[in-house]
């Protein structure tokens, strides 16, 4: 093609793909981290600060 853009042909399956039961439950019983994120220590320390900062 010379042209930039390019076109993707998309096919309708009849039947849709099989999908696997377990994922879903294994997905939903997945931890996440355990503890804060980045960005809530930097505002708990940001406002620690701004407290300090009014307290003098």
């Amino acid at each position: 093609m010379t042209s930039a853009r390019k076109t993707k042909l998309k096919i309708k399956l009849a039947v849709p793909k099989p999908r696997n039961p377990l994922v879903p439950a294994a997905a939903q019983r997945k931890a996440g981290s355990h503890r804060k994120s980045e960005a809530s220590l930097r505002k708990r320390e940001k406002m620690a600060l701004k407290k300090q900062l009014f307290q003098l």
